[in-house]
């Protein structure tokens, strides 16, 4: 029951990091930031075991570090 609960939380955050990807008016950084969020989302669910708290944390951090990379 936890893996398919940790292969939902992924998905659901691969489904949002595509769709803010998609978005062709955003700014580099704004991009970077989206990316960011996406690939701490799913790193955060992944190392968490598919907590939310840990998903949502990892979104954060990811997001943080996303829109710092490149000033």
């Amino acid at each position: 029951m936890k893996s398919i609960k940790t292969l939902a939380v992924t998905s659901l955050a691969i489904c949002a990091f595509t769709t803010l990807t998609g978005c062709s008016n955003m700014s580099q950084r704004d991009k970077n930031t989206a990316i960011g969020a996406g690939a701490g989302a799913v790193g955060g669910a992944v190392l968490t075991g598919g907590s939310g708290l840990g998903t949502v944390g990892g979104a954060a951090v990811g997001g943080i570090i996303g829109n710092q990379v490149g000033k």
